[in-house]
């Protein structure tokens, strides 16, 4: 909030210039899944394995973080994050949001926010290298939705916790050392941490992760045996599996704790089917939490509203250059 609040309070700009990139296109997404694609030779190293209706029902806990460009100045750009937390216990469902924290990015305090920002959460004292302007806002939204997991890590005890994503680390945003201790912190307090992906670039022999179970009978989990750990800096810190849990069409990559016994992992997967409603293989919780972190447009509008008389600016539209450049065949972002 003091970030935020420091980074408005510096801006030296006349006018604001909304953002024209549609909302129902992302601005952000997970960092990739850097994987590289695997090619199996024998059918036999995926598993299926059948999941029963667990009489064990656990609390589930679930978060998720959005971020999104508001718009530019003569300066910078203007850009929020927010978080969301959703947990089910005995038949309700309770979230919590964190945010909406707007920003004012410049090439001047970019260094200075980011460092303050991944030394809060990550407490070391390197020098990190600011990324681009363009890249900030995706980074500092996954640096917050680290910190909320490690909240709901040192909180929950015997639970669900369900992450938006892989159990990838190794990137500049998910030091290995750093997620491990997210993973173990959980661990200790009997909780089981589940990660469910809706995108994976994770092939085998040609063909994408979730089509193997396309014929699977649900609910059910497709193991991937002899997988690797690890490649270069990359690695995996969860057992990859594919989850059809419910009749659909949709299948997930599910990532369950490497460091937690096998059957423990499937008997979670066992009373995540009794804890939490499931639609599409999907759990409510996490749809819960990915739908209260998402900005609507009427969200944006009164952020840009906001920051334009809070600091005096004045809002203007500057012409889409695509468009009158191309007319109809104008499409895509604005370059």
């Amino acid at each position: 909030m003091e970030l935020s609040l420091s980074s408005l309070k510096n801006i030296e700009s006349k006018y604001l210039q909304p953002n024209q990139t549609p909302l129902n296109q992302p601005a952000t997404e997970h960092i990739a899944d850097a994987t590289p694609i695997m090619k199996i030779q024998h059918p036999s190293t995926i598993k299926t394995i059948p999941l029963e209706h667990s009489l064990d029902e656990r609390p589930v806990v679930a978060v998720d973080v959005s971020s999104i460009r508001i718009g530019e100045t003569e300066t910078g750009v203007l850009c929020a994050i927010r978080g969301a937390i959703v947990w089910k216990e005995k038949n309700r469902y309770r979230y919590q949001r964190i945010g909406p924290f707007p920003f004012h990015i410049t090439e001047q305090n970019k260094k200075e926010i980011y460092k303050l920002f991944r030394n809060h959460h990550f407490e070391i004292s390197e020098d990190p290298r600011a990324p681009s302007i363009t890249n900030i806002q995706a980074r500092m939204g996954n640096l917050l939705e680290r910190w909320l997991q490690l909240g709901i890590s040192c909180s929950a005890y015997g639970t669900i916790i369900l992450w938006d994503g892989s159990m990838t680390a190794g990137m500049v945003d998910s030091p290995v050392d750093e997620m491990s201790r997210l993973l173990e912190i959980a661990r200790n307090r009997l909780s089981i941490v589940l990660a469910f992906s809706k995108n994976t670039t994770l092939r085998f022999s040609g063909h994408k992760l979730t089509d193997y179970a396309e014929k699977a009978e649900p609910p059910c989990l497709l193991q991937i045996n002899d997988f690797p750990s690890s490649s270069g800096p990359i690695i995996l810190l969860g057992d990859v599996y594919v989850a059809k849990l419910t009749p659909g069409v949709c299948s997930f990559r599910l990532d369950i704790d490497r460091k937690v016994p096998r059957e423990r992992g499937i008997e979670a997967v066992q009373s995540l089917l009794r804890s939490d409603l499931l639609v599409q293989s999907y759990p409510e919780t996490l749809r819960l939490a990915h739908i209260f972190s998402t900005f609507t447009a009427t969200e944006v509008i009164g952020i840009q509203r906001f920051i334009a008389q809070q600091y005096g600016l004045k809002i203007v539209m500057r012409p889409n250059v695509r468009r009158l450049l191309f007319g109809p065949f104008g499409k895509g972002a604005e370059g």
